[in-house]
């Protein structure tokens, strides 16, 4: 795909027609500036974002957010909305790792009072939160406590103890999707789920302490409880073995269905039935299961990390409220123009504007609060939806800086105790079980944040709050 197959819509907007390719049901749409356009061409991230104008029932376009880059089916960054019922749902278009998403975490201290205490906390935070692959938590539940998860998600957490009642309405959908069937999870998913809760991963995945470096919009951030020099903390990860098992499960299952629906797709990675056919079905509740997995886990990680802030200090550490939790691999029903749509989001963010009734009261006259996670040494962002987020791209934003480069490109050029020492220089307490992993994930790996959120924010599908900086990185 070159440049000139696309055409510039709005400034930061560029739509590939339906006349691109013959089997487009609708055009391809990117939100860039030009220059991020430059590197997005150079890998198959749009030819992705076209294959998904394919899939039957898709409505109006497929989207691509700044931070698109090449994914499993799929872009990373990519948004499609397919009719509800009969139109398909695609486990590509959700992502392996269902329902990864972050969490933020507000303190009631500055940064001066907490600069002497975070080489500690780090360290407790690392001790506290397992981390890495395969690595096991503190819980290994039986089938039916495991079942109650799976279909209760973060309320089963709470009501176990590992939280307050008020964390629940600063989730999205509460931290529970209510169509879940832990039936409809295979007995192998569940094995691999089992341990797993209040575990961090590998990858991408962390806790981080951060400090609000800026504040863009003093009414939105005082409706979401920030302030400049405030701690916080941010938790990125997902639903773990038992999510990637339930995608394996299906791709596998709708590879041979698809035949039988007289689905032809460009791409088998698109793999995708009807949601209306019993195997559509089962995979959005299987689905939904793990994003409760996924929830009630970032919920046993916030206990976690409370306790190793008390740990560190005490009673006069005050408490660490749930700002908000965004699930970032998902699809939902939802509802625009008065008709009802399946909205996948793959490395994408809902972001619904103010008034939308799904937004907790206290937020609802700002928007739903959308967290934008950078890459240890870069900063990490707050926004807000908007109401044209509502009208342009079904109710979504980006999530992250996108990746630029792959793992093993970031290790050819990055040695991980050499970029430890670069983030300790820049005061930020680092723990990690792998220098190899850290290198993974340097900052240089990524692209630019502040350029992905000030593209969204230009553009009116998002509005920034507060940026955040790490002062401590703990990493699988």
């Amino acid at each position: 795909m070159q440049r000139s197959d696309l055409e510039r819509i709005a400034d930061y907007l560029w739509e590939i027609p339906q006349t691109f390719r013959r089997d487009m049901r609708v055009p391809a749409r990117v939100y860039a500036s030009e220059k991020m356009l430059d590197d997005i061409l150079t890998d198959k991230a749009l030819e992705q974002a076209v294959n998904v104008t394919t899939l039957p029932g898709i409505q109006k376009y497929s989207l691509a957010m700044p931070d698109i880059h090449w994914g499993y089916g799929f872009p990373v960054g990519g948004i499609a909305a397919t009719e509800y019922p009969d139109g398909v749902i695609s486990p590509g278009g959700i992502g392996f790792d269902i329902n990864c998403g972050v969490r933020l975490l507000a303190s009631g201290k500055t940064f001066g009072e907490m600069q002497a205490y975070l080489e500690d906390l780090a360290s407790a935070i690392y001790s506290e939160v397992p981390s890495g692959v395969g690595r096991s938590g503190r819980l290994t539940l039986k089938d039916p406590e495991l079942d109650r998860v799976l279909a209760e998600g973060a309320r089963r957490m709470v009501e176990l103890g590992y939280g307050e009642p008020e964390d629940l309405q600063f989730q999205e959908a509460g931290g529970r999707l209510e169509h879940a069937d832990p039936e409809q999870v295979s007995p192998h998913a569940k094995n691999r789920g089992r341990d797993q809760l209040g575990t961090m991963g590998a990858g991408n995945h962390f806790v981080e302490v951060e400090r609000v470096d800026r504040i863009y919009d003093e009414a939105s951030a005082q409706a979401l409880g920030l302030w400049p020099g405030q701690v916080t903390t941010l938790i990125h990860t997902g639903s773990r073995g038992l999510g990637h098992q339930i995608a394996t499960d299906f791709i596998k299952t709708m590879l041979r269905k698809m035949r039988e629906y007289g689905i032809e797709l460009p791409d088998p990675q698109l793999a995708a039935v009807p949601l209306s056919k019993p195997e559509g079905g089962r995979y959005f509740a299987a689905m939904a299961a793990a994003a409760n997995f996924a929830w009630a886990n970032r919920q046993l990680i916030t206990w976690q990390v409370r306790k190793a802030w008390q740990n560190v200090l005490g009673v006069g550490g005050g408490r660490l409220r749930v700002v908000y939790d965004v699930a970032h691999n998902i699809a939902k029903r939802e509802t625009y123009d008065g008709k009802d749509v399946l909205v996948h989001r793959k490395g994408a963010t809902r972001a619904f504007g103010p008034g939308h009734p799904e937004v907790p009261d206290a937020y609802r006259t700002v928007g739903q609060p959308v967290l934008i996670p950078g890459s240890m040494g870069t900063a990490s962002y707050v926004l807000v939806g908007t109401t044209r987020t509502m009208i342009e791209t079904f109710g979504s934003t980006c999530h992250g800086a996108g990746r630029r480069m792959s793992r093993t490109a970031a290790k050819r050029q990055v040695r991980g105790p050499e970029l430890r020492d670069a983030l300790a220089k820049q005061g930020i307490a680092v723990r990690a079980g792998s220098l190899s992993g850290l290198a993974e994930e340097a900052p240089i790996a990524y692209k630019d944040v502040d350029a992905v959120v000030e593209v969204v924010d230009a553009a009116g599908i998002a509005k920034r709050v507060a940026r955040l900086v790490p002062v401590a990185v703990i990493k699988g």
